[in-house]
């Protein structure tokens, strides 16, 4: 497979995005610089790659020429420098070929998450609160910073989330909670259950690649804001001001809501964020919906109706179905170490789009 051709063209497309970025015109124009300035960021890798092995090629070709220089001592240093690069232009080729794959333009974005009890009743939303601390702890771990904008306990009284939505802000974030959305199912005897007999639950987990403003315009006609008094966390002065905030987009029908903070200031502009990337994934979805047939069995596909994983307490395991990988590590998994399930999907899909590239 001959990637040169390929590597020209996005040094060509780097050099043109910095030329523009210097250009007066530009630069005094904030939103074009910004996308200018995320286009270089993706581009850089990959050019940077290319230039190490461009340098590394010359130095080869300038080996070769000493060693037919007749000098013996040059001769002697140039076959050591040969020895040296020669075994490096097949790392760089591999290298350059997987950062040619296509590269998700989500990936660098922190996220919103959204955890829904589905199937299974109460069971189900102490599920939900099982996922949700398992995301927090994964998120302790990775030392990144989170936040949650919303939330709907069970009202059983026995703890769990009907629902729960919470931000990850942290470049990258994307990258790694992206094979998390989907249907998880879980199969255990609950708490609730006098028997001893095993239930399946399930809940649905939705990750959103945070939006800004440059992506997602939003018209002032276009929303419909409302105040009420909060009904979750945050203590007696919540539950007696209208802090919590409900926008409604009135094109879509999309309602975003935050109520976690105590100022309504607060929750207005959390929810403008959320309400931007619920309309930048509706958007996404949509595409996704024309790629269907193309993108059906693709690890990360976005399909969020489709069973993703299993945690089977009995057995100790965790099995995500999309790459049937089963792991026998419940407990620190649930604890948050999901880094082993997280490279197992990397590399897949890594593989997937290296048999495409290749076809």
């Amino acid at each position: 497979m001959n990637i040169e051709p390929k590597l020209q063209a996005i040094e060509q497309e780097y050099n043109e995005t910095e030329r523009k970025m210097a250009d007066p015109k530009i630069s005094s124009d904030p939103k074009e610089l910004q996308l200018l300035g995320k286009k270089r960021a993706q581009l850089e890798p990959v050019v940077e790659k290319y230039r190490e092995y461009k340098a590394a090629l010359a130095s080869i070709s300038e080996a070769r020429e000493l060693i037919k220089s007749g000098d013996s001592e040059l001769e002697a240093l140039a076959r050591e420098e040969l020895d040296n690069l020669e075994p490096k232009i097949e790392n760089f080729t591999r290298d350059l070929t997987l950062l040619l794959l296509p590269r998700d333009p989500n990936d660098e974005k922190s996220v919103v998450v959204e955890i829904r009890a589905g199937t299974g009743g109460d069971e189900a939303t102490l599920f939900a609160a099982d996922l949700f601390r398992m995301y927090t702890r994964f998120c302790e771990r990775q030392r990144w910073k989170m936040e949650v904008m919303d939330s709907s306990t069970n009202t059983a009284g026995i703890g769990g989330f009907k629902e729960v939505v919470f931000r990850i802000d942290s470049k990258g974030a994307y990258s790694k909670m992206k094979y998390e959305s989907g249907v998880h199912r879980v199969q255990r005897v609950p708490v609730t259950e006098a028997s001893g007999r095993i239930h399946t639950s399930a809940a649905t987990v939705a990750v959103l690649p945070e939006a800004d403003e440059v992506e997602i315009d939003i018209k002032p006609e276009d929303l419909k804001i409302d105040t009420y008094r909060s009904s979750g966390a945050g203590g007696q002065h919540v539950n007696m001001t209208d802090s919590a905030v409900r926008i409604t987009h009135l094109p879509t029908g999309i309602i975003v809501t935050c109520q976690d903070e105590r100022s309504q200031i607060k929750n207005r502009a959390r929810a403008m964020s959320y309400l931007r990337t619920k309309l930048y994934d509706y958007e996404q979805q949509k595409q996704i919906s024309e790629q269907v047939a193309e993108r059906r069995g693709m690890v990360g596909s976005g399909d969020r109706s489709e069973r993703v994983r299993t945690y089977n307490f009995p057995q100790n395991r965790i099995t995500d179905h999309r790459i049937n990988l089963t792991l026998y590590k419940l407990e620190a998994y649930l604890d948050g170490d999901l880094y082993e399930m997280i490279d197992a999907m990397l590399l897949a899909e890594q593989t997937q789009k290296l048999q495409n590239l290749e076809g």
